[in-house]
Formats: C-alpha cells, structure tokens, sequence
C-alpha cells in the first residue's frame, strides 16, 4: 500500500496545492481527449509523473490492482448487445479507452500520495477551499488517507488468518460471506473508536495547520497544470 514516505525527488519538494493542480489539470485534459494518440501522450505524462514521485510503475500497478477487474470488464459489458451482432466492437473499444484513462489518472495520483504528508493535503484543500465547506473536505480527505490503509490491513489479517484456519477449504460464497461481514464489523470498530479518540482530543475544526509556501520551483508546475487544463478545449 502506497503511503508518504520522505525522500527527496522532485514531488517532494514541490507544495501540495501545485501537485494538486497538476492532477486537476491532467485529468480534465485525459476525459476530454479519447484519441489514440492522446492516450499515448497521457502515458508518457503519467511515467514522468511517477518518476517525479519516485514511484516504480510495477508498484503504482500492484498498489491499485483492486481496480483492474472492474476497469477490464467495463469493456466486456459495455461490448454486449441483445441482439446479432452480440457483441458490438466500437462500443467495447470506446469503453476501454475511458477504462484507461480512468486507469492513468489512478496511476498519477501514486505520485502524490507518496510525495504528500497527510497534513500538509489538509492545508492545502482548507486554504484553498474557503470556510466550513474547506475545513469539511480537508478533514475528510486525512481521513481517508489515514482510514483506508488501515482497512487493507485488517482485510489482509483477516484473509491470512482465515487461511491459517483452513479457511480456503470452504466453498467460495463461504469465505466471501465470511470476509465480508468480518471486514465490515472491524471498519465499524475502528469508526468508533475514531470517534471516541476525536472526542477525547477535542476535536475543533480549526487545527494548527503546518505552513506552505509556493516555491519557484512551484509556479512553472502550475503554469504546466494550466496547459493541461486548457488543452481539453483544444
């Protein structure tokens, strides 16, 4: 699972609200343009994005592999027709080309979670989204980044020690039930007790948050963003 980890490329030490901008732009720019040879152009963006992250592409695809089944039978469904000819090849073709962009656009966001503590993500969405709605989304987006690790974890603890109990003899609706609904009384358990801790820490809305500062290293990623932006009416 992906996660901040410092170092020192080229993402680290760029602000979050330029890194933002720059996934802001991209993916505007990646559902505007469904040509092959966008899709080409968009690739190579994301490996430089990736690279800019130090991030492996091996690593970027394994981390979001939850994502693929979906991505790859969008397709296969999208293909089908009631009647001759029973599969309907332009439709198919048009529903992996968004199934990809959808697929970079993941792929891009690797960089900035590895690049990005979780606090620093929070100030830049509440200073640049104004009041209430700006501190909501901030706080919820540390969250989830900060949540959601945690239930791959229990899911993979719970996987494993299934499979230490032979688990993996029962029939398959068995051990979906079984991990489904052990999954889910887990999440629920640690959403409690993350209110309880939010409680006991007093939780306000208006939290000392760390300082940020556009660099001039910033700007031209910003001005890149921008293009990126303004390409989608091109």
């Amino acid at each position: 699972m992906l996660a901040y980890e410092p170092d020192d490329t080229l993402a680290h030490r760029l602000d979050p609200r330029s890194k933002l901008a720059v996934q802001l732009g991209f993916s505007i720019t990646a559902i505007a343009h469904t040509d092959p040879v966008a899709l080409v152009v968009l690739t190579g963006l994301t490996l430089v994005f990736l690279w800019s992250g130090g991030v492996s592409v091996p690593r970027a695809i394994y981390t979001y592999r939850f994502a693929l089944p979906f991505l790859c039978l969008a397709p296969l469904v999208a293909g089908l027709t009631l009647g001759a000819p029973w599969f309907d090849v332009a439709d198919a073709g048009e529903s992996a080309r968004a199934s990809y962009r959808v697929f970079l656009i993941i792929l891009v966001s690797a960089a900035y979670i590895r690049s990005t503590p979780v606090r620093d993500s929070r100030a830049a969405i509440q200073r640049t989204v104004p009041g209430k709605p700006g501190q909501v989304l901030g706080m919820g987006v540390a969250m989830l980044l900060r949540f959601v690790p945690l239930l791959q974890a229990d899911l993979r603890t719970i996987r494993d020690a299934s499979a230490a109990r032979l688990g993996t003899e029962r029939s398959l609706k068995d051990r979906i039930v079984h991990l489904g609904t052990a999954s889910l009384e887990r999440a629920f358990t640690r959403a409690d007790r993350l209110a309880l801790a939010l409680q006991a820490r007093c939780f306000a809305w208006n939290p000392t948050l760390p300082p940020l500062s556009m660099s001039r290293l910033d700007w031209p990623v910003v001005g890149f963003a921008l293009i990126l932006a303004f390409s989608a009416l091109l």
